[in-house]
């Protein structure tokens, strides 16, 4: 005898969830509408779709919990028949399922204390959202155009908004922003229930509206408008069939994985080839991650809920979520323990004739999944399952028949048909396309290539041809060109100040002036100042001439005062009959000045082709060698020499090498030649497309002090000047260099 006990429980979500549905109340607010007011402990978010042909509208609360909520409400009104609350465990989700007795418009909007749904019936008007519509309305608006838009939806995280855009397929979109506002054109349909503008500003996000409406112009195009806060950024990526619009307040930050900041990941992972999937049974020892759903809801779009099957052989990583149930069996029929967990699971069981066998398990609080797993591997038994059937037989047996069925592929493989195809290559070469598809060929295909019209000639089987197309098609794309602008910055200024001063005179006494010593020797006595010499400024001593042949200077100290520098000024003392005369001559000079260059070079290369562009002179020079005196020519030029490389995610590699020669002819050398100023920087960096980098800068300052003086006059304190020349000067010079790469074709050679 076996003895068998069984119990269901329910999973301890409730502690995980943080949302609590408190209530739901269902009225008619005037005639023609309904009112459905869902109470929650907190703000809820929410995704909601049409069942049943317009008949049904389904409510998902994600991460919430039935608590005090009624599980039904079945006296309804003229729109609404009846309202039924559900709840799952995994994940952990509140179902509000609305059933409407005749076609109606609704609109949903958070409320203080949860959610609010308004109805109207279809013959009403009212401000509402959407409108649910019958099969034969929406197949009839379907039918108009190439694509139909589905739905424009919103939804808010915590660092970024998105905007999903669902199509029904493939079209054509542009898009262009101004001043905060976002505006994508699609080529496609839109049905009018989708006309309307979502106000999402209470969400505290980057987005503050969203509007759609069809373009008015143009009936085959539907315009999107998407306000945003200022410096707000934007990535408009394709997904399948749906446009996705990611916004962010502050920028798209590098810390993702494969994005930038100019518009997030440039080339995305592609999958080009996938072998076909063979239809053959799938031999397993686990039932997998299984949600129970009832009968009526084999249609629900919840993760897990549809049931599918997973190749885990592994019992630690089987996601066990079914019911759980507690086995006392000792020496059961295996029979009527499959017939058992296939009641408890509510799945169809078939079992092989050559499964016999007794079992006996004892198990507590066990998911009744992971109770058939243990048995199957027990008893050496496998299975293969179809939707919600599964067929249970001798895990040798179904191995066998796996094989048998691979080589039945295999066979009908080497006798499909064979197929020509001409695969035109656009942009690169055909030559490397047909070094990259042979790997994708069967024995039996080939390739070649025309080599005057650029086309790859393919010959294979239909499931292979696809795939090289699709390889080639994803790498023709157009090469990466790259505009790269340097731009050279040298700045300078200068400050000298020279002060200088120049004194002297004589004394004569004698019978030439009058004045007689008295003495036979000496009869006379001369003092002059002994600093004079030819080059020795003069002007200013003499009312009557510019140069004053012999000043006499006892200090000899001007400063450089020059047509175009400084000034200087001259005062001249003396007696009657020279006796005594001073000569004073006061210079100063300053000046001051300030240069600022800019050279810009920029060039337009391929990606990974390097690039040149110069400008500047040839410098003659002089050379004498035994072959006599031979002229040879020095370059001095302006040149920008660029290696770009475009990766990944947008941004630009460069190995650059910039250099700005030009002579200098205010230092020549030895036989007049000018010398020749150099700057160049090499380096390799990496920059992001569009933005500006500085890839090196030199910063120099010389300030220099000097006093000239006579010795120990020089140093009297105040009287000092007397016999000093000063000198100031201070000189700087900068030089700063920046590089800015910008991609020109970037959407045709990147994609989106």
């Amino acid at each position: 005898m076996w003895v068998l006990s069984t119990f269901l429980s329910l999973p301890a979500f409730a502690q995980q969830a943080t949302l609590k549905v408190t209530d739901i109340a269902l009225s008619a607010p005037k005639v023609g509408a309904a009112r459905i007011v869902i109470k929650t402990s907190g703000t809820s978010t929410y995704t909601a779709r049409v069942a049943e042909g317009g008949k049904r509208i389904i409510l998902d609360l994600p991460e919430s919990v039935v608590s005090g909520a009624p599980s039904a409400i079945v006296e309804g009104n003229a729109v609404v028949s009846g309202v039924m609350t559900q709840s799952f465990a995994d994940p952990a989700v509140t179902r509000v399922l609305i059933q409407l007795a005749h076609n109606a418009s609704y609109s949903i909007r958070r409320d203080d204390d949860g959610l609010v749904v308004e109805l109207v019936s279809a013959d009403k008007t009212g401000p509402l959202a959407n409108e649910v519509k019958a099969p034969a309305e929406v197949a009839k608006e379907e039918s108009k155009g190439a694509a139909s838009i589905r739905d424009v939806r919103y939804s808010f995280a915590s660092n970024r908004d998105r905007v999903v855009i669902e199509i029904d397929k493939d079209a054509k979109f542009s898009e262009s922003s101004n001043k905060g506002k976002l505006r994508i054109q699609v080529d496609a349909r839109m049905p009018k229930s989708l006309e309307r503008t979502l106000d999402v500003s209470a969400f505290g996000g980057a987005v503050t509206s969203v509007s759609s409406f069809r373009d008015k112009a143009n009936p085959g195009k539907v315009i999107i408008e998407i306000d945003s806060l200022p410096g707000a950024k934007h990535q408009v990526t394709r997904e399948g069939t749906q446009l996705v619009c990611t916004i962010a307040k502050n920028g798209f930050e590098s810390s993702e994985s494969g994005k930038g900041q100019d518009g997030g990941a440039a080339r995305k992972t592609k999958t080009v080839a996938r072998e076909a999937a063979y239809d053959l049974p799938s031999v397993e020892t686990s039932i997998g991650d299984v949600t129970e759903v009832e009968p009526d809801q084999a249609d629900a779009f919840l993760p897990g809920m549809a049931g599918q099957v997973q190749n885990n052989t592994d019992p630690t990583k089987a996601a066990s979520g079914g019911r759980r149930l507690d086995l006392d069996l000792k020496d059961a029929d295996i029979h009527d323990v499959l017939r058992l967990l296939a009641d408890v699971g509510r799945i169809n069981v078939i079992t092989a004739d050559n499964v016999t066998g007794s079992v006996t398990i004892r198990m507590r609080n066990v998911p009744w999944d992971q109770a058939l797993e243990t048995v199957l591997q027990a008893k050496g038994l496998g299975m293969v399952r179809k939707g919600n059937l599964v067929r249970v037989a001798l895990l040798a047996e179904l191995n066998k028949e796996r094989e048998l069925a691979l080589a039945r592929r295999q066979s009908e493989f080497q006798l499909a048909p064979l197929e020509t195809r001409l695969i035109p290559v656009s942009y690169a070469s055909a030559t490397d396309m047909v070094q990259r598809g042979g790997e994708l060929l069967s024995p039996r295909g080939t390739l070649s290539v025309d080599a005057r019209t650029n086309v790859i000639i393919a010959r294979d089987v239909t499931g292979n041809l696809n795939q090289i197309e699709e390889l080639v098609r994803a790498l023709d794309t157009q090469t990466p060109q790259v505009l790269i602008e340097a731009r050279i910055v040298e700045a300078s200024s200068r400050f000298n100040r020279e002060l200088g001063i120049q004194w002297g005179g004589g004394s004569l006494l004698g019978q030439s002036t009058g004045v007689d010593t008295g003495l036979a020797f000496p009869n006379s006595v001369g003092i002059f100042g002994a600093s004079d010499d030819a080059a020795a400024p003069t002007d200013g001593l003499s009312p009557t001439q510019n140069a004053v042949s012999s000043p006499n200077f006892a200090v000899n100290l001007p400063a450089a005062t020059g047509a175009g520098t400084g000034g200087a000024l001259g005062f001249t003392f003396g007696s009657i009959n020279n006796l005594f005369n001073l000569s004073v001559r006061l210079s100063a000079a300053e000046s001051s000045g300030m240069v600022r260059i800019v050279s810009s070079p920029r060039v337009l290369t391929l990606d990974n082709k390097q690039a040149r562009i110069s400008q500047g002179t040839l410098i003659p020079f002089s050379q004498v060698s035994a072959q006599g005196v031979q002229t040879v020519f020095q370059e001095a030029k302006l040149q920008l020499l660029v290696k770009p490389h475009v990766t990944a995610d947008g941004s630009v590699s460069l190995e650059v090498k910039i250099n700005r020669d030009e002579p200098d002819f205010g230092n020549r050398g030895a036989r007049g030649d000018p010398t020749i100023l150099k700057r160049d920087v090499e380096t390799e960096l990496l920059v992001q497309d569009g933005h500006t980098a500085v890839i090196g800068g030199i910063y120099t300052r010389n300030a220099s002090r000097s006093l000239s003086q006579v010795p120990v006059l020089g140093d009297i304190p105040i009287l000092g000047v007397l016999f000093q020349k000063r000198q100031t000067s201070d000189q700087r010079s900068e030089l700063v260099i920046f590089i800015t790469p910008r991609i020109v074709n970037r959407a045709e050679s990147l994609g989106r």
